[in-house]
């Protein structure tokens, strides 16, 4: 919800401004061009939705949530209820390590490049990322369609530079000079010096080794609190502008903490960091880290569209409320206990249809049926109707939603939601995971953490909303 409102926000701002002004800057009321009359830009223009990579597309309808005849009944359980859920895309699988190293790699470099440009400008380097050594990373002013020395670009640099007598804004990082972290080819001492304080000081490196300080890795961002502005009459808008900056690293220590007395080291230190963990899903990652990453992800398909100049903005890509999740877990199904169809986690050769526990103090119990003794790689099981994987087990899924026993009859029956306001810290999980009992994984249980928790058994999934109206291609597979 907070990223919708944030890019709604944004999207605002950006159609004020080229309605009012323009891209070239000339007034856009001219009722010569139109004989007076009011004539809408493009009236037979259509927009066709184009599918991201790696999701699948969720039809809008109407399904009844909560417990089926064939349930377990747990006390996290909600009543039956019918809803109504608006079409949007998901992700297939859940965020892999690899898809979130991703993200890692970009909040590192940012921060690096964000070091050296300020201790360019401590220097007296002008901001215009020109020139040798560190002078090479000073701040941009360059926009998209501004000559050299403009009367705008001067403006800028005056800003960024605080030469007008105001606060530093408007700074652009430099991302065209390529990082060097070869010391042997560091272009100056000033260089240097700013890269090597990102790493662990020598007496916090092991066996001398080093190592890039993950504490560093702080992700800035961003978002409109709307559901707060909304309750004022009167809403101030600087007021309702939350500034998030949050370290990102996954928390590696959950194997070692959620299991006492085991020995799951090797889990904590190459789960994320090797390759053949890659396509495994994240853990780890806690909820606000999770809301962290929707952002980046947003954020680097908007910078993609800007520099090939499209002129609009995705809708944001966030975590889906519960009602959405449980939605499209059900993959098409009525009634269904399981992603599947149920009411077995067999299927008919014998073989397990997801990742779970399989009996107490045994968590692979035959390898030859499909079990893993903690995660497995994403795709390893059958996909539900809509074309997801693992809705069941392998790892719980954060959803946006906060947990409430009694959230499915106090929402509204379209599009339920209770918001992701910070007066409820306890965030719904949904889909069971690699350590849990078969019940846990049907498509109505319902659990709960606090959204500081990091878990070595909850990751999470993204979700792009569509507009009204646009109702996605869906081939619905069940075989049953």
């Amino acid at each position: 919800m907070k990223n919708i409102l944030y890019v709604l926000f944004s999207s605002l701002a950006i159609i004020s401004c080229n309605s009012i002004g323009g891209r070239s800057g000339k007034s856009g009321y001219n009722p010569n061009a139109t004989k007076g009359e009011i004539i809408a830009d493009n009236p037979r223009a259509t927009w066709d939705p184009i599918k991201p990579t790696g999701m699948v597309p969720i039809p809008s309808g109407s399904f009844v949530i909560g417990q089926s005849d064939y349930d377990f009944v747990q006390k996290n359980d909600a009543p039956t209820r019918t809803v109504s859920v608006s079409a949007f895309y998901m992700d297939e699988t859940e965020v892999t390590n690899a898809e979130y190293r991703d993200f890692i790699n970009y909040v590192r470099d940012s921060v690096v490049r964000s070091s050296l440009a300020e201790k360019a400008l401590e220097q007296g380097v002008d901001v215009t990322g020109e020139g040798e050594g560190i002078a090479a990373y000073a701040y941009k002013t360059e926009g998209v369609d501004d000559k050299e020395d403009s009367p705008y670009l001067q403006y800028l640099r005056d800003k960024q530079t605080g030469r007008d007598g105001g606060e530093k804004e408007g700074k652009r990082i430099n991302w065209d000079a390529p990082l060097i972290w070869d010391t042997g080819n560091y272009p100056d001492v000033s260089y240097a010096e700013v890269v090597e304080s990102f790493y662990y000081p020598p007496k916090e490196r092991f066996n001398g080794e080093k190592a890039f300080d993950v504490r560093k890795l702080i992700f800035s961002y961003s978002w409109i609190d709307t559901e707060s502005a909304v309750k004022d009459k009167n809403p101030e808008r600087s007021k309702y502008v939350i500034q998030e900056s949050l370290p990102i690293y996954p928390d590696t220590t959950v194997w070692s903490r959620d299991f006492s007395y085991a020995h799951n080291e090797p889990m904590h230190e190459f789960y994320f960091s090797h390759k053949s963990y890659s396509d495994y899903p994240v853990v780890g990652v806690n909820w606000k880290q999770a809301q962290a990453y929707c952002a980046y992800k947003t954020k680097k398909h908007n910078d993609y569209l800007k520099q090939k100049k499209r002129g609009e903005k995705v809708f944001a890509y966030r975590l889906p409320t519960e009602v959405e999740w449980e939605y499209a877990a059900r993959g098409g199904l009525d009634n269904a206990p399981y992603p599947w169809g149920g009411p077995y986690l067999m299927d008919d050769r014998g073989c397990y249809l997801a990742n779970f526990k399989p009996k107490r103090g045994d968590y692979i119990e035959d390898h030859k049926k499909g079990n893993y003794m903690y995660t497995g790689k994403v795709k390893s099981f059958t996909a539900n109707g809509y074309g997801l994987y693992d809705m069941a087990g392998n790892v719980a899924e954060w959803t946006s939603s906060p947990y409430d026993a009694s959230s499915y009859t106090a929402t509204s029956t379209i599009n339920p939601s209770l918001g992701v306001g910070r007066r409820y810290p306890n965030k719904t999980i949904r889909g069971g995971s690699w350590k849990d009992v078969g019940h846990q994984l049907m498509v109505s249980a319902r659990d709960s953490e606090h959204q500081d928790s990091a878990r070595s058994f909850v990751g999470f999934r993204t979700v792009q909303s569509l507009p009204e109206g646009v109702q996605p291609d869906v081939k619905i597979n069940n075989e049953d």
